[in-house]
């Protein structure tokens, strides 16, 4: 299973939610865990994925979510599993 991490940050609007998951429903993403607050104005959501069954590479999938970010005005990054994890390890 190929586990990619999606968070995303910016103050909050409506549709969020909606903008990214629309997306990834119609690239065939499976969404397995998310978690989601708002703290004051501000928005915060951390997505874990399968993209086994996405018809696009992953490098294609982080450009077009940035480029969905900066359409709604928040930050989205993706990153493989493993990368996270090495990177958030104590």
């Amino acid at each position: 299973m190929k586990k990619t991490i999606i968070t995303v940050i910016g103050k909050d609007t409506v549709g969020i939610i909606a903008k990214v998951c629309t997306y990834l429903a119609e690239n065939n993403i499976n969404i397995l865990d998310i978690s989601q607050t708002i703290v004051q104005d501000y928005f915060n959501m951390m997505m874990i994925v399968d993209m086994n069954e996405s018809p696009k590479p992953f490098g294609e999938v982080s450009k077009e979510l940035d480029q969905i970010g900066e359409e709604i005005g928040v930050k989205i990054k993706c990153q493989h599993e493993d990368i996270f994890n090495k990177m958030h390890r104590i």
